[in-house]
């Protein structure tokens, strides 16, 4: 590793040490959550968050070395949304609840948040205090800390595959410029004539004729509380 890598936030401390510039690194990663919540990561660089900052690019280089620190900066700002109580209840199914619905929440606060986190190691202060709770809540399933670590992991996983997938429908309306009920119109020939009039996929029929159509929060709720029941079966035996 060279010697001139410094992680960016032990570079941060040692700036707040010193006397406050007019520009803060609090300003640069509020305004880059801003814009990338309302135009995408793509619409994201280093020259656009100087023009909204009202200051030169330059000047921002003393804060990060560029957009992917830039980036790590606004996924632990983003943590630091996510309110926990001081400690977990007793009940660890209430608290991977409240866990999974307020991660989910703030997900589909910042589109942009799933498919960046995952490449991003949680280790700013406030990726680490909402580990440090959800680890603390999982323990009120196991005190093996290899397995209380695993079943957060599922949840985890769970709740950001769950808000990628809701959020792709989205960004399809978008790009579409078609309503859900637009778009089903515009499919509804192909899906007539290929699933249901072919006889070739009985279980796509029932699922398009027979099932319930389920909201988002539905479907959430359903599939969540499906991997507690196994949570609960694999662990507790319950």
């Amino acid at each position: 590793m060279s010697e001139e890598f410094t992680l960016v936030w032990r570079r941060l401390a040692d700036q707040r040490r010193r006397q406050r510039p007019a520009l803060s690194i609090d300003q640069i990663v509020r305004t880059a959550i801003q814009i990338a919540d309302a135009e995408g990561v793509q619409a994201l660089t280093m020259r656009r968050v100087a023009t909204d900052l009202g200051s030169g690019t330059t000047s921002l280089y003393r804060y990060v070395t560029g957009k992917d620190e830039l980036l790590e900066l606004m996924v632990d700002a983003v943590h630091g949304e996510l309110e926990v109580p001081e400690q977990p209840s007793e009940d660890w199914r209430v608290d991977l609840a409240l866990i999974a619905h307020r991660q989910r929440a703030m997900a589909l606060r910042h589109p942009w948040f799933a498919t960046e986190v995952g490449s991003r190691p949680p280790i700013g202060p406030q990726a680490l205090r909402w580990i440090e709770f959800a680890l603390t809540a999982a323990g009120g399933v196991s005190r093996d800390i290899t397995v209380a670590s695993a079943l957060l992991g599922a949840v985890n996983n769970y709740v950001l595959g769950a808000a990628v997938n809701e959020l792709s429908e989205q960004e399809a309306q978008r790009r579409t410029g078609l309503t859900e009920d637009q778009w089903r119109a515009v499919v509804a020939p192909y899906i007539r004539e290929v699933v249901i009039e072919s006889g070739d996929f009985p279980e796509a029929t029932r699922r398009i004729i027979d099932a319930v159509d389920l909201n988002h929060d539905e479907q959430f709720e359903i599939g969540l509380q499906c991997l507690l029941d196994g949570i609960a079966a694999r662990v507790t035996g319950a």
